[in-house]
């Protein structure tokens, strides 16, 4: 059984020292967090400010939480939804012109149950380009979403996905080709 009196957490874990991890979860709080709707230039330039990659045009909703910021990259064209969470103890890339729905939830780490010292770990979630996580996805750690794949909603992907596929379930699984009318 897990022994929390033994529980570490990795050196440089967060990956910027703890004043800037305190000061970013305060200016999330006060000016992320509160900033009108229509001000995505401004919580684009707060997150690049704090490390993030933001691409143009990426639209991301005031009540989105991201753990670290430095951890992020987003590309051009996204928009990020209400409610979704970038739990991003490991890096977390989401191509060009990509889609997460409100209420998804990006995990890019967890602990090591296995051990009784319950190991943090984080690993790296990609999400490629032109994908549509749809309402209350849940991604694992280190899963890859190839492009043009759309999750259904409600589901949780614990194994990558390969590229132009309509996946559902817990775990997702794929239900058919994905077809774009131009």
């Amino acid at each position: 059984m897990q022994q929390l009196d033994k529980y570490k957490l990795p050196k440089n874990f967060r990956g910027r020292n703890v004043f800037v991890v305190q000061l970013w979860w305060i200016v999330q709080s006060v000016l992320f967090k509160n900033s009108p709707q229509f001000m995505y230039g401004f919580r684009n330039f707060l997150l690049r400010l704090f490390g993030a990659k933001i691409g143009k045009n990426t639209i991301i909703r005031p009540s989105v939480k991201v753990t670290y910021p430095w951890k992020v990259s987003i590309g051009e064209y996204c928009q990020i939804g209400d409610d979704v969470v970038l739990y991003s103890l490991g890096e977390i890339e989401i191509g060009n012109h990509t889609v997460i729905s409100q209420k998804s939830y990006i995990c890019a780490g967890s602990h090591d149950f296995t051990k009784s010292t319950f190991n943090i770990f984080s690993k790296k979630i990609t999400i490629k380009d032109q994908c549509w996580l749809a309402t209350d996805v849940f991604v694992a750690p280190g899963v890859t979403i190839e492009s043009g794949t759309v999750v259904g909603s409600r589901s949780s992907v614990y194994n990558n996905l390969p590229a132009n596929k309509i996946c559902i379930g817990t775990p997702a699984k794929v239900i058919r080709e994905r077809k774009i009318e131009e």
